[in-house]
């Protein structure tokens, strides 16, 4: 179907955009710039393995929006909170240092912002968490409402409680 790895890009790329600026909804530490490039990585892996030559552009879309959604939650398994302050070898240097422009910008908000974060995730119960994390994979209501085996109305309420808390704690910071 596209003799031209180009030609296939340049057609699809304004719906992958789209489908990278919708999977990066819920996540801060990616740009929709980052996802878009990993749809076009793997596009390019499976065009150079001949794995594209007959598949319609909705075959490769769908294609493209599975990989994001389990590159992001691969990834969102591996990502940690990481204190500015921390020492990140035996010298003794912090994040914090490394950040630091000559002009001695201040990350404490940076941290603070991190450090809230984590207190929400550990302030939420164990069917909220799962219901945020299925919200990060890019899930649609129904679709974990049926995964836990519970009505889209009980996800809906759920993800409102979990807003609730977010909320409370950044009037406490």
């Amino acid at each position: 179907m596209y003799d031209h790895f180009e030609d296939m890009a340049k057609r699809l790329s304004p719906r992958m955009r789209r489908i990278a600026h919708r999977m990066n909804g819920h996540f801060t530490f990616f740009s929709d710039d980052d996802l878009y490039q990993e749809e076009l990585m793997h596009l390019w892996t499976a065009f150079s393995d001949g794995k594209l030559a007959d598949k319609t552009d909705s075959y490769i879309l769908q294609g493209c929006y599975f990989h994001l959604k389990n590159y992001l939650r691969t990834t969102l398994d591996k990502a940690k909170l990481v204190s500015l302050n921390a020492a990140l070898d035996d010298g003794e240097t912090e994040l914090e240092d490394i950040l630091t422009d000559n002009d001695g910008a201040d990350y404490s908000k940076i941290e603070s912002t991190l450090l809230a974060e984590n207190d929400v995730l550990k302030r939420l119960d164990e069917r909220e968490r799962n219901v945020l994390e299925l919200c990060m994979n890019g899930m649609t209501t129904r679709e974990i409402g049926a995964s836990l085996g519970v009505s889209h109305v009980m996800v809906v309420k759920i993800r409102a409680r979990i807003r609730e808390k977010c909320e409370a704690l950044k009037k406490q910071v």
